[in-house]
């Protein structure tokens, strides 16, 4: 492997170093993903340096701070036999390669996941919520993370779960909002999703009756808060940076059309695949985030036009039927925090560095510009799948006054 991608002399020295057979089978398993050679070279050097730098040898197990602590070596001058100190990119690109070679040799020695007396109860919990309701993983993470976060705080009182009182979980949340790092939204979200957890360990006699019941949210004011959105002129911006001809931008332009567009959540975007769109009748189908539930839109010329030059100059093919992959190998599906990422970055790059910036920020954007266009609460829930229209109320008390008649709704040449 290291003859393809470097001159004799060079490959001749990675083949001379220790676990040339491990790092060269790796690299293989990059190239059958889509590695490019100028990628191969850089992760053959980085693994040739940790070997070098920690004296691997074969099966040890490396912790993450093992990792962390040659890179701290290697950044340094002369550590990797340069004369300047390795830039903070450098070492993060560093870092990276070196965890995807030892956890794809299974030699990464993983750091114990902090438990608390009731683990294993809020894992029965959350198998319930996928095997029987059906929710979305993300809603299945926020209800674990919230009953994990009770019961790390508890384990300092050494309460059994059958002991546990209304008063423990009522000092719990005022606990978080002594903290003062969550707003009142927050804490309020946090005693809601107690709520279910204790609801279900009643069914199964794990504590005493009532205490769901009896959980109160603090209050706080629906729309107490302006929707975090981002100006007009700024999604303009946003959409004439990625105009390029990279793979890259052909692929973030069509992500962001999608966002801008139509007002799509990141998990509804990273769940679209090659089977949603209908070119023949001109609509898109998108699996919302609520268990069971799909909606159906007509493709503008503009969106559609943005995906079909992605598919056809710039999707890599025979990975599967996602719509959306990573630009450079390992390639693999975007999901909902790398489309997080590629939407921050890509503002941070226009010079919006404040207030949200995820992708949540272009949906708001997405229902302010209808409302500025005059749509009706109605249409704009419609458009944003929104069942209660209390969840659309919000955007009202934005700009209710400026509400004006227009004759057509278009993205006014965004594309």
């Amino acid at each position: 492997m290291f003859e393809e991608i470097f001159f004799p002399r060079t490959a001749e020295k990675h083949r001379a170093a220790p676990l040339a057979e491990p790092r060269a089978r790796y690299l293989h398993h990059l190239k059958e993903i889509g590695a490019s050679r100028a990628t191969l070279r850089k992760c053959a050097n980085d693994h040739l340096n940790l070997v070098r730098l920690l004296n691997l040898q074969e099966d040890d197990r490396i912790s993450i701070q093992g990792i962390e602590a040659a890179a701290t070596i290697w950044c340094q001058p002369k550590g990797r036999r340069c004369k300047e100190a390795a830039t903070a990119k450098a070492r993060q690109r560093f870092v990276s390669h070196c965890i995807d070679l030892l956890h794809y040799l299974g030699w990464v020695e993983e750091a114990e996941e902090k438990r608390h007396p009731h683990h294993a109860e809020v894992r029965i919990f959350e198998g319930w919520l996928r095997s029987e309701r059906g929710l979305s993983d993300a809603t299945i993470d926020d209800y674990r993370r919230a009953a994990d976060r009770f019961f790390v705080w508890l384990a300092g009182r050494d309460t059994p779960l059958g002991a546990i009182q209304m008063a423990d979980i009522d000092d719990a949340i005022a606990a978080e909002h002594r903290r003062g790092a969550w707003s009142r939204r927050t804490i309020h979200d946090f005693a809601q999703r107690l709520r279910p957890f204790f609801a279900f360990a009643e069914e199964r006699g794990w504590c005493r009756t009532g205490l769901a019941a009896g959980i109160m949210a603090p209050k706080y004011m629906v729309d107490e808060t302006v929707p975090k959105g981002i100006k007009r002129e700024d999604v303009v911006r946003l959409l004439a940076s990625v105009q390029g001809e990279r793979p890259v931008d052909k692929r973030d332009h069509a992500i962001l059309m999608l966002f801008i567009a139509y007002g799509l959540r990141a998990g509804e975007v990273a769940g679209l695949r090659l089977d949603d769109l209908d070119w023949e009748n001109g609509r898109l189908r998108v699996h919302c985030s609520k268990p069971g539930r799909t909606h159906l839109w007509p493709l503008s010329d503009e969106v559609g036009n943005a995906i079909l030059r992605y598919i056809r100059e710039a999707r890599p093919s025979g990975f599967g039927r996602s719509l959306f992959f990573t630009a450079h190998a390992p390639i693999r599906p975007l999901g909902r925090k790398a489309l997080g990422r590629l939407v921050r970055n890509r503002l941070a790059g226009i010079s919006v560095v404040s207030g949200r910036r995820g992708p949540h920020a272009l949906r708001h954007a997405a229902a302010q510009h209808l409302l500025d266009q005059g749509m009706s609460m109605k249409i704009i829930g419609d458009f944003l799948g929104h069942r209660d229209p209390s969840s659309t109320a919000i955007y009202a008390k934005v700009n209710l006054a400026a509400l004006r008649e227009v004759a057509t709704l278009d993205l006014e040449g965004l594309a």
